[in-house]
């Protein structure tokens, strides 16, 4: 259709605001943002030709079309989701149902990783990089983003989630330095590392049904349970970590709020050096716990 001579309800800008407001009236925190990616998915838009033709009238498929991802939102299913992208570190990713959504506080990961490289003076050099149930490749990725001369090893329980990590690196221009390998955290992995990085499940079991509807009804249960007291993959990791990390090697995982003390405590009896207080994200929250194997 020609474009609209007027603002009204069926333009791409009317429609968009519309959304804005019922997403907004059911709750959302941000309704504004997840109307502008949902009504660019729906049209194939982008941001500016979203501003080029706000005047421009939907059509009926087009309406219809936007309606059904409006509902999946409105159910609670995330903006990622509905995509099956998002965004971290700045790289695009692909997600699948075997995947967490990347959160930006598993970026504090990646920055406490970069700034003990960096201060120790090894960031330049052919570092071999371990993650442990890598998901979606995201915390691998973004380091192999940084760090050039980085070899990745990815492991994970699930063949789909290394399926959608590869694919992630593929198209990231990535794959020549990264592996992946199906196992239980570190069980399958042999040599040493330099770097060892982890976002581990680490709800306790007991309080998933308590999680916001979008984590727990469309993230893995697998990825998020971490027993009884939410620390079982932490008793796991840490101690195989201890025995791939090169001497000066360091290991940096994700913890839960109030987790970290705990964490550490799990490092030092396995002989590991923590490297100073954990690392808070945005929110203030101690996320990034590491420690290293004290060089010898």
């Amino acid at each position: 259709m020609s474009a609209s001579a007027d603002n009204g309800s069926h333009t791409v800008e009317g429609i968009r605001r519309t959304l804005a407001a019922r997403l907004k009236a059911a709750g959302s925190d941000a309704a504004e943002l997840d109307a502008r990616l949902l009504v660019g998915a729906a049209l194939g838009l982008d941001l500016t030709g979203m501003v080029t033709g706000a005047r421009r009238i939907l059509t009926k498929e087009e309406t219809d079309r936007l309606e059904g991802l409006a509902r999946r939102r409105l159910a609670g299913e995330p903006v990622a989701r509905i995509l099956g992208i998002k965004e971290f570190w700045g790289l695009p990713l692909h997600l699948t149902a075997a995947t967490l959504v990347p959160r930006p506080d598993t970026e504090t990961v990646v920055e406490r990783a970069l700034e003990l490289l960096r201060a120790d003076g090894v960031a330049g050099r052919a570092l071999r990089i371990a993650d442990l149930g890598t998901g979606s490749g995201a915390i691998l990725l973004a380091l192999l983003s940084e760090l050039p001369n980085a070899h990745g090893f990815a492991t994970d329980i699930s063949t789909e989630a290394l399926q959608t990590a590869s694919r992630n690196a593929a198209e990231l221009g990535l794959s020549q330095r990264a592996t992946w390998i199906a196992c239980d955290y570190g069980s399958a992995l042999t040599g040493a590392f330099d770097l060892i990085v982890s976002n581990p499940p680490y709800i306790p079991s007991a309080d998933i049904a308590g999680l916001d509807i979008e984590v727990r009804a469309h993230d893995p249960r697998a990825a998020l349970d971490g027993g009884a007291d939410g620390l079982d993959a932490y008793r796991a990791l840490i101690s195989q970590s201890a025995g791939l990390l090169t001497s000066g090697g360091f290991l940096v995982v994700e913890v839960g709020q109030g987790q970290s003390a705990d964490v550490e405590a799990l490092m030092t009896a396995s002989g590991l050096s923590p490297t100073g207080p954990p690392k808070a994200d945005l929110g203030g929250i101690p996320r990034a716990v590491s420690a290293r194997r004290v060089p010898r």
